[in-house]
């Protein structure tokens, strides 16, 4: 066995030893592909108010800008299926699953920096940096790279045997290790479940999102009022929005999550539309103290409410 297949080796098993349910390895090196890709969507304004994602475009290409000597990228799934869902008829106000326990920023945060432990206890120095939905990665784009699926008509990375309920992450390192083979294989053939169920027509394109027009960007990163152009059309959802997954038959595979922190908040999984509408600041403090709602803020929640029809 190589060097390069024994680190490989190692990077599996310490990703199925922290509980992560895929591990993919791909060679740290220019996103050649995406770079027109990209310019293309933010030259259309896709990507709404959040202009963070016109920042840094080299680095979002390059993972040697981001960690210096890097050779590898190591792309990671974590399952959020819940185990308990909450009411999702038509006059249910609605959360989107990954909501419903901690936030997995730093559920997932603390999982990478024992990765990388492990990996240097194991063997040896080794330079890197660990990310998850955080700083210039293209996340999905790596994934895919790395054999862990391919991208969806709605742009979320599908899963064979999971679906697409999970978080991605990447370790990027100046380790070498034998890469994965990319899938190049589509497997959504001509089915156009998640365009035809989107109620804002978001899905422009094969892959293809205007953010300005997703309903988990007008509930969480727009911070102006919700155009009026969506009245009627969200369904119901107060924070994030799962249509495109629900609609999705490979997520017919999608298996509880084993995150005991995941487990939704048991106050929050018994809310009526009354209690949704009538919350407190107070009440939103305490019931999302360790939810990634949080990142909307009391006065972004209520907004959303009070956008809904109830």
């Amino acid at each position: 066995m190589s060097p390069a297949e024994r680190h490989a080796s190692i990077l599996k098993s310490t990703a199925k030893r922290l509980g992560f349910d895929f591990c993919g390895i791909a060679k740290a090196e220019f996103l050649e592909a995406e770079a027109p890709k990209l310019d293309d969507w933010l030259s259309r304004n896709y990507n709404g108010q959040m202009g963070y994602l016109a920042n840094h475009f080299d680095k979002r290409l390059d993972p040697t800008k981001l960690v210096e000597g890097a050779k590898t990228v190591v792309s990671l799934i974590y399952n959020y299926y819940p185990n308990q869902k909450f009411p999702e008829g038509k006059s249910d106000i609605k959360l989107a699953k990954y909501a419903y326990g901690a936030d997995y920023h730093l559920v997932i945060r603390e999982k990478l920096t024992e990765f990388l432990e492990i990996l240097r206890e194991e063997i040896g120095e080794i330079n890197g940096r660990s990310f998850v939905d955080s700083a210039p990665v293209m996340e999905r784009q790596w994934a895919q790279k790395a054999g862990l699926g391919w991208l969806g008509k709605n742009s979320l990375l599908l899963n064979r045997e999971m679906g697409s309920f999970f978080f991605l992450a990447e370790l990027i390192i100046d380790l070498e290790a034998s890469p994965d083979a990319p899938l190049a294989k589509d497997y959504c053939g001509t089915c156009t479940a998640c365009v035809d169920a989107c109620p804002t027509d978001a899905i422009v394109g094969d892959g293809v999102i205007d953010a300005s027009r997703c309903i988990s960007y007008l509930t969480i990163e727009l911070k102006d009022a919700i155009p009026s152009e969506f009245k009627g059309k969200m369904e119901n959802w107060a924070f994030g929005c799962d249509i495109c997954q629900d609609v999705c038959p490979w997520n017919r595979f999608s298996k509880p999550n084993k995150e005991p922190q995941f487990k939704p908040n048991p106050e929050l999984a018994s809310f009526s539309n009354k209690e949704w509408v009538e919350m407190t600041e107070e009440t939103f403090r305490r019931v999302f103290d360790k939810s990634a709602v949080k990142r909307t803020r009391f006065s972004g929640l209520k907004r959303n409410l009070d956008f809904l029809e109830k």
